[in-house]
């Protein structure tokens, strides 16, 4: 949490279903002390979490599966190239064939 705390720009939020787990003592406390946001999903709503579970989805498959495992710095560091090409590169259908980076920056560059 310590190095979310001392990176984060905007407000960090931790989005997730109502499992058990999300809702222990310990967990609340420990998001409540580094200024952490929970956000949970309502009871029998899985469209709430719908467009990270794609994004998880589709990193798993693309960069995960039949690959060897490696440790933790080796996964964060793979872990973040993806993020980035996913936003910067990667191209979507449901994009008009651009990145979500550059749709973005169309769309802002349509509305001024």
């Amino acid at each position: 949490m310590e190095i979310i705390k001392n990176h984060a720009t905007y407000r960090t939020t931790i989005h997730s279903d109502q499992g058990w787990h999300y809702q222990q003592n310990r967990w609340v406390k420990t998001l409540k002390g580094n200024k952490v946001f929970q956000s949970m999903s309502r009871k029998a709503t899985c469209a709430d979490n719908a467009s990270m579970e794609n994004f998880f989805g589709i990193l798993k498959q693309e960069m995960y599966y039949g690959e060897k495992l490696v440790n933790y710095e080796e996964l964060k560091r793979r872990i973040e190239e993806y993020i980035y090409w996913y936003n910067h590169v990667r191209s979507k259908v449901k994009l008009t064939g651009l990145s979500p980076v550059e749709y973005r920056a169309q769309s802002s560059q349509s509305a001024a």
